[in-house]
């Protein structure tokens, strides 16, 4: 079988897009799928050129000051050229990933901060996928043979962790992480290509509501109270033409957090209220700004009138643009179908001819692999170092 014509070498991108997964509505069981625990952490792209190592976010802006520990960590773990997707995550007592905590590892700038920061708060980064190797754009292999590269790649550490996935029982692991006080999980189609867009071969399923709102205003606060009352929080319609009023977030908050959120808000304050729907509040204790920054809010469920019920602050978003910000309601899980019937319905899925040319791709790069002489530069498979405490959600 000729290289040329199944997988060719190829330059690596310098800003690959991410795959991301709509929200579904409940678990599901299914042979075809894969779930992994939904980390409550920063997403990353980590780009390795031989010699520049960048952690990238959502939106390419380069992690490598915040995360030097991780840095430094990935520098002995990869031996080739890579481009690899994960989470950068902060663990609680539990074990649980918490956002909360990871807050304290961004928007740093002063070295001796960030070192004081780096012992309190370690940081882990869990990587789940790849997307070139060596000489290799490996976005058109199927995910499960994408899974087997990766944890041939990298050299596993305590810092650096692989993923662990469970086959087939969504439901149970769904309930296994719910039940510990997890996020959720993410299923994957075992046969999916990476894609840049967003396709339902990846889908996420969330113990509670959650996602993430643009800024739009704040109140005064009262009494006691330091900074601001509750901020007003929307999201995009139209394209990311509209905001859309979603309601007042006034629960989540330390009073170093109200201060801070303060001064950046007072930052970017404006005269008019940039929502364009919906029926903010108005008065003498409304303030409006300008909408720039993204916060991420959990909350029961949404009223009959689009408003959000029992809202709390869970953190700022530096990853997300306001743009991207839109609502995020829940589609009906994949129909449990036969596999062929399961391809026609997206542009993204993977027809019976995509399957076979990656099922061609992946024997390639499997006698790729083995010219590589794997056991002259070993690259053992994912093991728990002794000092390794995986979160108690992640299933086995």
């Amino acid at each position: 079988m000729c290289v040329a014509k199944t997988l060719t070498p190829a330059t690596m991108p310098r800003q690959p897009a991410l795959m991301q997964c709509p929200l579904v509505a409940g678990p599901f069981d299914d042979p075809d799928w894969i779930f992994e625990p939904k980390f409550d952490g920063l997403r990353v792209l980590c780009w390795f050129d031989g010699h520049r190592l960048d952690i990238l976010s959502r939106q390419y802006k380069a992690q490598n000051t915040q995360f030097s520990d991780l840095i430094a960590a990935l520098r002995r773990c990869l031996p080739d050229r890579s481009i690899l997707d994960g989470e950068i995550v902060c663990l609680d007592a539990q074990g649980h990933s918490s956002f909360r905590l990871l807050q304290q590892r961004l928007h740093l700038q002063d070295p001796a901060v960030i070192e004081a920061r780096m012992r309190q708060y370690p940081a882990y980064l869990y990587l789940f996928d790849l997307l070139y190797v060596d000489r290799y754009d490996v976005t058109g292999l199927p995910l499960e043979q994408r899974k087997r590269l990766l944890s041939e790649s990298v050299q596993w550490t305590d810092g650096i962790r692989w993923t662990e996935y469970t086959p087939e029982a969504g439901t149970r692991m769904f309930q296994d992480i719910c039940h510990q006080g997890g996020e959720g999980i993410i299923g994957k189609q075992r046969h999916s290509l990476y894609v840049p867009a967003r396709s339902r071969n990846w889908v996420k399923i969330k113990c509670l509501a959650r996602q993430e709102f643009v800024i739009g205003g704040f109140t005064d606060p009262k009494g006691s109270r330091v900074g601001l009352g509750a901020l007003l929080v929307g999201y995009y319609s139209d394209a990311g033409r509209s905001l859309v009023y979603a309601g007042k977030v006034g629960t989540g908050y330390t009073r170093t957090l109200l201060r801070d959120l303060r001064q950046r808000l007072d930052a970017v304050k404006r005269e008019r209220s940039p929502f364009d729907q919906g029926a903010p509040p108005r008065g003498a204790d409304i303030h409006w700004v300008t909408p720039a920054l993204v916060a991420e809010i959990a909350f029961a469920e949404w009223t009959q009138h689009g408003k959000l019920r029992q809202p709390r602050f869970i953190g700022l978003r530096p990853d997300k643009r306001p743009q991207e910000c839109q609502c995020e309601r829940p589609e009906p899980p994949p129909a449990i179908e036969a596999r062929n019937a399961r391809q026609h319905a997206s542009p993204h899925r993977l027809d019976q001819t995509d399957h076979t040319n990656g099922q061609e791709r992946a024997q390639v790069l499997e006698a790729y692999a083995h010219k590589r002489h794997f056991g002259q530069t070993p690259e053992p498979r994912p093991q728990v170092s002794p000092s390794h405490q995986q979160p108690s959600f992640v299933g086995k």
